[in-house]
């Protein structure tokens, strides 16, 4: 097995972790249990030692297949979660969960779901911005009131960290007190709108794992793949345009770990593949060039598609 690091060694709170780590979200049932298995203990086989995940994510069925292939856990192994969200029934099948109430409820679920005693890294998935579902009506819930459960779950050490997602400059400043490791922000060489919170967290030492890495089908979000400078790039130096966009994602930042998720092992080796990728300053020149209109609006489906 090897001890490689792809992307090289981030750090997210109080761990060191592979700066290109997995998202798990696709490995619900649609997915065959072997297949899910096999990506898992690949991704884990190649270095990834953080996966991202969530106890909503088809209804706990990524959670309990991330233990069955993966338990008993290595010790170097962060699983980073989120809440704020719960599984529902419908063409949506998710509603939002903001409560405090329901903050610990999902943290329950994650620590059967996973067989954890305590889950390292818990996102708070704020719902007052897009892409994806809104708070509304008794949804909308105080910040300070979410952020007071999550530091009395880590205070019980339910939860080891915490972490917060899909938010704003002001947001951000507002729960830096709660001694926030990670932010979770849609983001991506052709989407920088908050670039400004990636500076902060720069600032404060914060890791930022950005989500809709390589865009989304959702309108809005352009494909990085398809960009004529990043395929031509891509061309030069033997590379896929998608590696070319985690690669500038690396380059960019260096607190930036990657969670792209995939459910094919070709996919996933390529996405590692992308740490070892040296863009030269000229690349880099040409890619920061590259102007990076704002999405336009809001709609459910990314939250249910978030690039993982």
């Amino acid at each position: 097995m090897t001890t490689s690091h792809p992307g090289g060694i981030g750090i997210i709170g109080e761990h060191r972790v592979a700066r290109i780590g997995y998202g798990a979200m696709g490995l619900g049932h649609a997915v065959p249990q072997s297949d899910a298995t096999a990506v898992l203990r690949r991704a884990v086989e190649l270095g990834v030692n953080h996966i991202d995940t969530a106890s909503f994510y088809d209804d706990g069925v990524v959670n309990r297949r991330i233990r069955e292939a993966l338990a008993p856990y290595r010790d170097d192994l962060v699983i980073v979660s989120k809440v704020g969200a719960r599984a529902a029934t419908g063409p949506v099948p998710l509603a939002l969960a903001q409560h405090p109430a329901d903050l610990r409820a999902a943290v329950e679920l994650d620590l059967t779901g996973l067989g954890l005693e305590q889950i390292p890294i818990v996102n708070l998935r704020r719902a007052d911005i897009g892409p994806g579902l809104t708070a509304e009506g008794d949804q909308v819930v105080d910040l300070d009131d979410q952020l007071a459960e999550m530091i009395a779950l880590r205070d019980e050490g339910k939860i080891g960290a915490i972490g917060i997602s899909n938010i704003d400059l002001n947001t951000l400043r507002r729960a830096l007190p709660a001694g926030i490791v990670c932010v979770q922000n849609a983001y991506s060489l052709l989407n920088r709108r908050h670039e400004d919170e990636l500076a902060l967290c720069l600032e404060e030492d914060i890791a930022w794992a950005p989500y809709f890495p390589l865009g989304s089908a959702f309108p809005g979000f352009p494909k990085v793949a398809e960009n004529p400078v990043v395929q031509r790039i891509a061309a030069d130096i033997g590379a896929s345009g998608a590696q070319v966009g985690l690669a500038w994602l690396l380059a960019h930042a260096h607190n930036t770990l990657l969670i792209a998720g995939t459910t094919s092992i070709a996919h996933l080796e390529e996405n590692l593949a992308a740490g070892d990728l040296t863009l030269s300053a000229q690349y880099l020149a040409e890619l920061d060039g590259i102007d990076a209109g704002l999405p336009q609006g809001d709609g459910v489906q990314p939250f249910l598609d978030e690039g993982r």
